[in-house]
């Protein structure tokens, strides 16, 4: 089989390159952001011929925690921003009418959205039993790619274990690649998966960092991009039945002092970032992006008849730069997905190869 799990490859800034002018964060990851944790569960299973709800399996569920705390009981503020809507994630409605997000934020394949929502509640409803009871129920926010060229997406594999498995596991360190809800995800005619990449914005008194994690299941090879450069070769060598529309789901984080509005401004900066690399959400791409931030929280019992909080000037040099630094991080870690994914072999033994960190070499120098 096909499948080089246990190579280990690089993140796109260890070929010596780097994207934009912007400093990055420690970990140059959304987990850079104070508080935010990022955990997968990844399930591979079984090889060979598709046998409907049996396998192969190629799928898995990554979840973000947007801070340490209970976040039903202390909510982000957050906006959203859909590109092109061919896309299936829950919660949006309410983060549109209330501008805030109280769960942790799932992400997975199309078709186990319900069974991802449905371990969230059940993992929110454990830390907070009034939930529905003496209390208001809880808007669980979970995204989605198809998955359905390496796994049997039918089967619906991803259960209520994986879910809190994923939860368990969540760290700083995120993995990136083939982990997670990116275990089946291909990108630009190559593998993709989850990458992540940060900011750090500095105007003069003021330090904030801004995060982005993708999802990535986008694009043809003959629109690759990479730092302006295309792939032509690779393009001209297009895998017809790996054509698909495909979608991307981009997470973007801060500590800046934003309100819901803010962040919805912040959210229409990442497509310019995805574009930077070749996307240009296609009529059957499900492009769509969260952000929030992890300061001025929304307390759940809060009465208070008015409240008080500070939020940026946006008329100021800082907020362009948080703006910029949402492009910068949001086109590195679609590379990062890049980079880090290995090969893999999925059902019907359809294969998605890995991207040659040589050509990228080759192509970046010349």
């Amino acid at each position: 089989m096909k499948q080089d799990k246990q190579e280990i490859r690089p993140r796109f800034r260890d070929l010596g390159f780097t994207v934009g002018d912007l400093d990055i964060g420690k970990l140059n990851s959304i987990t850079d952001v104070p508080g935010v944790k990022v955990g997968h569960c990844t399930i591979i299973e079984g090889n060979g011929k598709l046998i409907p709800g049996k396998g192969p399996v190629r799928t898995g569920v990554t979840v973000i925690l947007p801070h340490e705390k209970n976040v039903y009981r202390e909510k982000v503020r957050a906006g959203y921003f859909v590109l092109n809507g061919y896309g299936k994630t829950t919660g949006l409605v309410q983060v549109q009418e209330l501008g805030s997000i109280e769960s942790y934020i799932g992400l997975t394949n199309t078709l186990s959205i319900p069974a991802v929502s449905d371990a969230l509640i059940d993992f929110h409803i454990k830390e907070n039993p009034d939930i529905g009871i003496s209390t208001s129920s809880i808007n669980v926010v979970v995204g989605e790619c198809n998955d359905g060229f390496l796994n049997d997406m039918q089967g619906r594999h991803v259960k209520k274990g994986h879910v809190f498995q994923a939860i368990e596991n969540a760290s700083k360190n995120v993995e990136e690649g083939c982990v997670g809800a990116g275990t089946g995800m291909s990108l630009f005619g190559y593998k993709g998966g989850i990458g992540t990449a940060s900011r750090v914005v500095i105007e003069k008194t003021a330090e904030y960092v801004v995060g982005v994690l993708v999802l990535t299941n986008f694009g043809s090879r003959k629109d690759l991009t990479i730092l302006g450069k295309k792939l032509h070769k690779e393009g001209r060598k297009q895998v017809t039945k790996t054509q698909h529309h495909g979608s991307v789901m981009v997470i973007i984080a801060t500590d800046a002092p934003l309100n819901y509005r803010q962040l919805t401004r912040l959210a229409k900066r990442a497509p310019l970032g995805l574009a930077r690399t070749g996307s240009f959400a296609s009529w059957g791409s499900g492009d769509i992006i969260i952000a929030f931030s992890t300061v001025n929280r929304i307390k759940h019992d809060e009465n208070a008849a008015t409240i008080n909080m500070s939020i940026i000037n946006e008329s100021t040099k800082l907020f362009s730069e948080l703006l910029k630094a949402v492009v910068e991080a949001t086109e590195e870690a679609v590379l990062n997905s890049l980079c880090k994914a290995t090969s893999m072999t999925g059902r019907d033994d359809n294969y998605m190869e890995a991207i040659s960190i040589e050509k990228i070499k080759e192509l970046l120098e010349s």
